[in-house]
C-alpha cells in the first residue's frame, strides 16, 4: 500500500494543496499590511482623499493603489507580515497599527501641501479685503474664494502631472525609510510634524506675498490721500480699487503661484519624511 502510485499521487496532491493554502495565508497578511499603509495614505491624498468623494470610491482607490504597489512592495512587507502571523493576534494588530501610522505620516505630508494653498488664499483674501466677497465655496472646507480657487487649481495641476504615479512610487520608496512593522518613535513623529508645519506656513506666506505687498501699497496710498483730503470718504473710493487689484493680481500671479507650489509638492512626494 505504501508504494501504491495512487496513494503517492494523492499524498503529493495534498502536499501541494497545503503549500498553496500556506502561500494564500501569507499573501493575506501581506495584503493586510500593504492596505493598512496605503489606505491611510489614500485617505489624505490630494484629489483622491477629498471629503466630497464617496467613501466607496475612496475604498476603491485604496484597493487600486494596493494592487499597483504589490509587485514591488509585497516582498518588502512579507518578512514583517510572516513574523506578525507567527506572533498571533497581538503581532498582527501591532503590524496593522504601525503600518497605518506610517501611512498617516505620508498622507498628512501631502495634505499639508493643499493646506498651504488654502492658507495662502486666506492670507491673500484678508490682505486685500475680499475675504467675504464671492464666498460661495466649491469645496467642503470653509475658506475664502481665493483659497478655494488656488486649492482646486493645485489639485488639478497635481493630477495632470501624474499624481497617481508619483504617489505609488512614494509608497514603494517609503519602505526603504520606514520598513514594514517598524513602529514610529513619537518624538521623531512630533519633530516631523513641527518641521512640516513650519514649511507649510513659510510656503503659504511666500505664495501670498504679491497680495500682501499690494495691500501694503494700497493702505499706504489710502493713508496719504486721507491726510491730504480728510473730507473724502477714501474707504468707499478705495474698496472697489483693492477688489479689482486683488482679482488682477490673482489672474497674473496664479500661474507662478501654482508652479512654485507644484515644485514644493514634488519635493514632498520625493522626500515625504524630510530626510534630505
Amino acid at each position: 500500500m505504501e508504494g501504491d502510485p495512487a496513494i503517492v499521487a494523492l499524498g503529493a496532491l495534498f502536499a501541494r494543496i497545503a503549500s498553496g493554502l500556506g502561500f494564500v495565508e501569507g499573501a493575506v497578511f501581506v495584503a493586510a499590511a500593504l492596505f493598512a499603509r496605503v489606505g491611510a495614505t489614500a485617505a489624505f491624498l490630494p484629489g483622491f482623499g477629498e471629503r466630497a468623494l464617496p467613501l466607496r470610491l475612496k475604498l476603491a482607490v485604496a484597493v487600486a493603489f494596493t494592487a499597483a504597489i504589490w509587485p514591488a512592495a509585497g516582498p518588502l512587507a512579507r518578512p514583517a507580515a510572516e513574523a506578525a502571523a507567527r506572533a498571533g493576534f497581538a503581532g498582527v494588530l501591532g503590524l496593522i497599527l504601525a503600518e497605518a501610522a506610517v501611512g498617516l505620516i505620508l498622507g498628512l505630508g501631502l495634505r499639508f501641501m493643499v493646506m498651504a494653498l488654502q492658507l495662502a488664499g486666506a492670507i491673500a483674501a484678508q490682505a486685500t479685503s475680499v475675504a467675504q466677497i464671492l464666498g460661495a465655496n466649491a469645496t467642503p472646507d470653509p475658506m475664502p474664494a481665493i483659497g478655494a480657487i488656488l486649492a482646486l487649481g493645485g489639485i488639478a495641476l497635481a493630477m495632470a502631472a501624474g499624481l497617481h504615479v508619483k504617489a505609488a512610487a512614494m509608497m514603494i520608496a517609503s519602505y526603504g525609510a520606514a520598513p514594514a512593522g517598524l513602529a514610529l518613535i513619537p518624538g521623531d513623529a512630533a519633530a516631523w510634524a513641527m518641521d512640516r508645519a513650519g514649511q507649510v506656513f513659510s510656503l503659504a506666506l511666500s505664495l501670498a506675498a504679491p497680495f500682501a505687498a499690494a495691500s501694503f501699497v494700497y493702505n499706504l496710498a489710502l493713508g496719504a490721500i486721507n491726510r491730504a483730503m480728510p473730507q473724502l470718504m477714501v474707504a468707499f473710493v478705495g474698496a472697489p480699487a483693492i477688489t479689482a487689484g486683488a482679482l488682477l493680481i490673482l489672474w497674473a500671479a496664479a500661474p507662478e503661484i501654482l508652479a512654485r507650489w507644484g515644485e514644493a509638492a514634488d519635493l514632498a512626494l520625493i522626500d515625504p519624511f524630510g530626510t534630505r
